[in-house]
């Protein structure tokens, strides 16, 4: 019985595009964040870009972190106030969940 639950529920999650207006929004602020850190990592592997030189790190970060953490506050609302069961708002908030964690455990680990 629990087999058949876990496979209808896995035939509902296809890979759909979110339907409500915030959905949308925390899907593309997400891509937008995924893409400026790769863009940053990028360039810094072409030898454009340091962490020691100048404050591009500081740009990024300042930038990044406020985009991840609105997609998931919207991805949030999306799916508790709109029902939005879109598997791409759900991965929206798995990542804004997994940075915000980063964010707050990462200073327990450092040894400065």
């Amino acid at each position: 019985m629990k087999e058949d639950l876990d496979t209808k529920f896995m035939m509902k999650m296809k890979i759909t595009f979110p339907k409500t207006q915030l959905g949308k929004w925390s899907v593309g602020l997400t891509m937008f964040f995924l893409l400026l850190i790769t863009a940053f990592f990028t360039f810094m592997l072409l030898g454009l870009v340091t962490f020691d030189e100048g404050h591009w790190w500081d740009l990024t970060v300042g930038i990044a972190v406020p985009l991840i953490i609105s997609a998931f506050i919207t991805g949030i609302i999306a799916v508790r106030k709109n029902k939005d069961r879109s598997v791409l708002v759900y991965l929206s908030i798995f990542i804004g969940s997994c940075v915000i964690l980063f964010l707050l455990l990462h200073s327990l680990f450092i040894n400065d």
